[in-house]
């Protein structure tokens, strides 16, 4: 990644500020209190916690809708709310979800429930029912979220907070997955439309890279606890600066994985800086432990993870030469 210039298209821009957006949800959450962790709400229910997250796929709709496929997007839904209870140390077991249109259609009903079924399947957790709401006066087109429930013994939740001389151990993306799509569609419809054809060989449009499906890392919960992990990030909003959520260290990376084609795209195509790029979007790293640096090595031979850097005293997150706070 190598664009530079400042004055590109930017998250906020684009219409979604993440410093305001995270002001009002702590606003929100000074008033109702309750049990709560960095990624999953951790309720007490005597000799283990009951977690619960909840999510939704977003503005990706609009590319489903774009292109008239939302057969992935119920996937997306699923994998940003299992994802974030792995994070916690928690192991998803259920989910629900909440469909609300303006306008009731079969097809599209049938085809996000194709993705809700794979996705579940994917993450070995049971769909336990939802609803679907018909809101003429306050949905334009649809919009898809969820909540997913989770067990976990007391001594297998994280401690949440990483310790200095931890490693951080990556985990590869899919692609884009389900955040910063703002930024993605203002830049791919500023010179072009979601059907341009993809300059690669993996997907046929542009539309159809956008759309790839969030990754699911239910399948890590059991080697991350074995690895003793003090502290796990989804990357999802905000970008690099997940880590973060870790503790207030200073997180070194020098060997994440490689950005997608898609990170590329879009960086070209909308002119947004680097710094804004690893803000935004995972650029290829969805999934992050801090581990111990005796137990990273055992980590990355029993998964498809790699050591991408280490915790330090200080702030911050250093990356490919740029400096996020």
């Amino acid at each position: 990644m190598t664009n530079d210039d400042s004055e590109g298209m930017t998250y906020a821009d684009a219409g979604v500020d993440i410093e305001a957006s995270e002001a009002a949800t702590a606003a929100l959450v000074a008033q109702v209190g309750g049990g709560s962790g960095d990624y999953a709400g951790l309720l007490d229910i005597g000799d283990r916690y009951l977690g619960l997250a909840t999510d939704g796929v977003g503005t990706k709709l609009l590319v489903a809708e774009a292109l008239g496929d939302y057969s992935t997007v119920g996937i997306d839904c699923i994998a940003m709310n299992a994802n974030d209870l792995v994070a916690a140390g928690v192991r998803p077991v259920a989910f629900v979800d909440y469909l609300a249109v303006d306008n009731p259609d079969e097809t599209f009903a049938e085809q996000v429930g194709q993705g809700l079924a794979a996705g579940a399947e994917a993450a070995n957790i049971e769909l336990v029912g939802g609803e679907t709401a018909v809101m003429p006066e306050v949905i334009n087109g649809l919009d898809l979220a969820g909540t997913c429930a989770g067990l976990s013994k007391k001594d297998a939740i994280f401690p949440g907070e990483a310790d200095v001389g931890d490693v951080l151990v990556g985990f590869p993306s899919s692609g884009i997955h389900s955040n910063g799509l703002t930024l993605a569609r203002k830049a791919a419809t500023s010179d072009g439309d979601y059907d341009d054809t993809w300059d690669g060989d993996d997907y046929e449009t542009v539309g159809e890279a956008l759309l790839e499906p969030t990754r699911l890392y239910t399948y890590l919960l059991d080697d991350l606890r074995a690895a003793e992990t003090n502290a796990a990030a989804h990357i999802t909003g905000g970008g690099w600066t997940n880590l973060e959520r870790m503790g207030e260290f200073h997180y070194a990376i020098d060997d994440a994985f490689d950005p997608h084609p898609i990170f590329e795209f879009v960086q070209t195509r909308g002119g947004v800086s680097d710094e804004e790029m690893h803000k935004t979007f995972n650029m290829g790293t969805g999934f992050v432990a801090a581990v111990p640096e005796s137990n990273a090595n055992a980590l990355v031979e029993a998964t498809d993870g790699r050591v991408i850097g280490r915790v330090e005293s200080g702030d911050g997150v250093s990356i490919r030469s740029l400096d996020l706070k």
